[in-house]
């Protein structure tokens, strides 16, 4: 999910003013256009009715990435209850409909044929390699499509939206934490696991750049997405004696790769890709070691930083799913529920809710922020992406949401030189 800069600390005023913008799904979420409403001369197109705005997710409930996609869609679902219940956009309430693709591809193509028709946009989509099966349909259909997937080979569609940073962008700050902060030095070898596919394609690109220009040597080691033990990678990481490895796996892959490395006494600092974390892995054997030694790129703020809005974001969503993990899948759904939102609550008051309007009206917006103290982003430029700064974060069971701050978000001197090539 840009070019402006991180700020270390939301203001008491902003945050709190902000904080109201949560409210009921943002107080303003009710979207009513200035002197129109839901009948008033709105354009529509697929849907939209009179009364309803249907908007599909496409998920993974059943797969490797179930962990992020229940936190997502239930985050996604806290804030379109909160907008219908403050009236909906333009006198429609939205209609969520979710489908499990299980991280297939063809279950993924069977389920937008199923739901793509009847809906405005996509507000979420799990997995790089399921957007690519998508991307054609999704830019026939002028369908504003989100996903929850980070590769920089998804830039370039006006119709698909990367939130954030790119998982090159965070493994170049990545690599730029390691030799800062770590002891990490020129001519010192980093390994780097990486899932097949756009996902460990995508974050790999960024590595060999980092490595190229810290004077370091890269060792890479793909899997594939069915992949549990990682012994075999270890052993190639420790015969080369690396410093360092990056991480660009699934959850469980990187379970794996932590405790055989911790098991064969490889015992040397892990720099993740968001998606190579899920707060459950804390309560395993492994977390313990990933408290010490496992570090997080992301562009998302953790919930345990302490301001208004965050607060009450995960008051609220505690309330409505108790006992379920406060994580960064709930703020990453939240966030991209939201971007739809005002995407819509914009075209209403544009006066068009057909497809190409909202996604005009999204790409207007050149600073989002919804004020829970993560960097804005930028949305008028499809070909880039919309933030450059990492946080670093640490898995910390102690803290509210499973991870704790090592560093605030930061564009390092590194990314400052890098470009990704769009897809």
């Amino acid at each position: 999910m840009k070019q402006p800069t991180y700020r270390r600390r939301v203001t008491a005023a902003t945050a709190a003013a902000l904080s109201l913008a949560l409210a009921a799904g943002a107080a303003g979420c009710s979207g009513k256009a200035t002197g129109g409403g839901g009948s008033g001369g709105v354009k529509t197109g697929p849907g939209v009715t009179a009364d309803k705005i249907t908007l599909a997710a496409l998920t993974d409930l059943t797969g490797p990435y179930a962990a992020l996609g229940k936190g997502v869609t239930q985050a996604q679902k806290l804030y379109y209850d909160q907008m219908n219940a403050a009236g909906g956009v333009c006198d429609r309430k939205i209609d969520f409909k979710v489908r499990d693709h299980g991280y297939d591809p063809q279950k993924a193509l069977a389920a937008y044929s199923e739901v793509g028709p009847q809906s405005a946009a996509i507000p979420q989509v799990i997995g790089s390699p399921i957007t690519i099966a998508l991307k054609s349909r999704i830019e026939r259909d002028h369908m504003l499509t989100i996903p929850q997937a980070w590769a920089h080979t998804l830039l370039g569609s006006k119709y698909i939206q990367i939130t954030s940073t790119t998982y090159d962008l965070d493994m170049v700050n990545g690599v730029d934490f390691l030799t800062r902060t770590k002891g990490i030095e020129k001519g010192d070898k980093i390994g780097h696991l990486i899932l097949e596919g756009d996902y460990g394609q995508s974050a790999v690109a960024g590595s060999r750049y980092a490595a190229g220009k810290a004077g370091l040597s890269l060792v890479e080691q793909q899997v594939k997405a069915t992949d549990a033990d990682m012994t075999a990678q270890v052993g190639a990481f420790k015969k080369a004696g690396v410093k360092a490895i990056l991480v660009s796996v699934s959850p469980r892959q990187a379970a794996s790769v932590v405790g055989v490395a911790a098991a064969t006494g490889l015992n040397v600092p892990f720099v993740a890709s968001n998606s190579a974390f899920a707060q459950q892995l804390l309560a395993t054997p492994v977390g313990p070691i990933m408290e010490k030694s496992y570090f997080i790129m992301t562009a998302a703020p953790p919930f345990s930083l302490r301001n208004p809005a965050m607060e009450k974001l995960a008051g609220e969503y505690q309330m409505a799913y108790k006992g379920q993990p406060l994580d960064s899948a709930v703020y990453s759904g939240y966030a991209t529920a939201a971007i739809v939102g005002e995407a819509l609550k914009k075209a209403c008051a544009n006066k068009d809710l057909t497809r190409d309007g909202i996604v005009n009206a999204h790409r207007s917006n050149a600073r989002f922020d919804i004020g829970t103290g993560g960097t804005p982003m930028d949305f008028t430029q499809f070909n880039r992406p919309a933030s450059r700064a990492s946080y670093v974060v640490r898995p910390d069971k102690a803290a509210r949401g499973g991870t704790s701050l090592v560093e605030e978000a930061r564009e390092s001197e590194l990314a400052k030189g890098y470009n990704p090539p769009q897809g």
